[in-house]
């Protein structure tokens, strides 16, 4: 694996965003940065245009995107690269070449370039490595230029327990220790089905037991991070609840939100389930999807 942070960019003010926040990354892991963008062999409906033609666009657009990165990190090691072909093809391969993929986002409902909804989500779906999904600033660029580029805030992860854990938590710990913030987590259950809904007579003492139980596998799935990095200040919620409804509401002035994202090998296209699909649309905060088993 190359030893990089990857980000797509493809012009827009998107794209530009998740640059920055990508160089920034790239310099708190002490990484090159790759800005990549990729551009289709396929006639242009609109503008017809020659593959050469393109690639000097390309290379005229990388340009732009690494002055514009240089401005604010002028210290950071940084390769340009372009290819022709799929974007979800192309993005996936360099992600799986990455230590960390970050593609611009304006929520899902608005993406524009080729960091569409559909390409994001297929993505999401494909790469085996964390991707980042960073939210344009919806100021005007000038105001956006203005603020602090290091944001405040903790890191926030949401946890589904048992079957997600080591990997969105080793994400989330990592990026703390370096960052010097704390970890919030948050895990939100549900009664299992077989008890139905009528369960008024038991429900007090179920909720407790069930409660107890799942406190229990939180606090075992965070005990070997505390202990890896115990200058990381750690806070956690256990309650019941419905996971994307909690999630995004505690992600309100996150610096970080990190997801876990089980790959299930569908033919059926991307699935990357409600919770996710609420805390990029909702979520003003960069998201951290990290792939587990």
């Amino acid at each position: 694996m190359s030893r990089t942070v990857t980000v797509g960019v493809d012009g827009s003010p998107e794209s530009l965003t998740a640059a920055e926040w990508a160089a920034d990354e790239a310099v708190s892991r002490d990484r090159l940065l790759r800005l990549v963008h990729v551009w289709s062999n396929d006639a242009d409906v609109v503008t017809p245009t020659d593959p050469e033609t393109r690639r000097r666009r390309a290379e005229r657009l990388l340009h732009t995107a690494a002055t514009h990165v240089r401005r604010g990190h002028p210290d950071v090691r940084m390769e340009t690269s372009q290819f022709s072909g799929d974007p979800v093809e192309r993005l996936t391969a360099a992600g799986e070449k990455a230590d960390l993929l970050v593609l611009g986002s304006r929520g899902l409902s608005g993406m524009t370039g080729f960091i569409a909804g559909s390409v994001a989500l297929a993505v999401l779906a494909r790469v085996r490595h964390p991707v980042v999904l960073v939210r344009a600033p919806r100021a005007p660029r000038a105001e956006a230029a203005e603020r602090p580029r290091t944001a405040g805030g903790d890191i926030v992860v949401g946890l589904d327990l048992p079957r997600a854990g080591d990997d969105a938590l080793g994400f989330a710990f990592g990026c703390a220790d370096r960052y010097g913030c704390a970890v919030r987590v948050v895990h939100s259950w549900t009664l299992p089905p077989v008890y139905g809904p009528d369960t008024a007579g038991v429900l007090p003492a179920l909720l407790d037991e069930v409660g107890a139980e799942r406190q229990k596998e939180l606090e075992a799935a965070l005990a070997p991070w505390t202990g890896k990095y115990p200058s990381v200040a750690v806070s956690s919620q256990c309650r019941p609840g419905r996971a994307a409804q909690d999630l995004v509401e505690a992600a309100a002035g996150a610096r970080l939100v990190v997801v876990g994202l089980r790959h299930r090998g569908s033919r059926l296209g991307a699935h990357v389930g409600p919770v996710i699909h609420s805390v990029l649309h909702h979520t003003a905060a960069p998201v951290a999807v990290v792939p587990h088993d």
